[in-house]
């Protein structure tokens, strides 16, 4: 599993380019004021690095226990983010109505926005992380296999060429 030093840098790298990439655009595709649109990104971004390290460690945790690894393969990188996703948006949806001062139905529109956004956003730069950054574990996840009684086919740098 990852080190809580690589989770933080994780999360906050996301937030980050996120907010880089997400908040001229919602300014401009929603007419909202770009300061009060970045405002709002900065508090969202900082409930999100929240639940990026929280929902990270639940869900490594999760796949240590089902698969013996925190390897993901495309299915998991999907589940993952749309999990991470649905979850953000139930919180945040009524901070965006409150701040941007608009309808819960309006403030869905713009919530939805942002998980599209977001989806696309969080597979590619979890993809990119995880291959920049790779989870360097390898070898407790091999043991964990193995107390576990699954067998272990490939090593590691097998892994890299299938």
């Amino acid at each position: 599993m990852r080190t809580t030093k690589d989770r933080i840098r994780q999360a906050i790298s996301f937030e980050a380019i996120g907010l880089v990439l997400s908040v001229p655009l919602a300014a401009v595709t929603f007419g909202f004021d770009l300061e009060k649109t970045g405002v709002l990104g900065v508090i969202c971004a900082t409930v999100a690095t929240v639940w990026n390290y929280l929902f990270n460690i639940g869900f490594d945790h999760g796949l240590i226990r089902l698969t013996g690894s925190t390897r993901k393969s495309l299915t998991m990188r999907l589940l993952h983010a749309v999990t991470f996703e649905v979850g953000l948006m139930i919180v945040l949806l009524p901070l965006i109505a409150w701040w941007m001062g608009i309808g819960l139905i309006e403030a869905l529109m713009v919530d939805v926005a942002f998980v599209v956004f977001y989806l696309v956003y969080a597979f590619v730069f979890t993809w990119g992380y995880d291959t920049i950054f790779p989870d360097k574990d390898d070898t407790r996840d091999n043991l964990t296999r193995g107390r576990l009684g699954i067998k272990t086919s490939h090593t590691r740098d097998e892994y890299r060429t299938l």
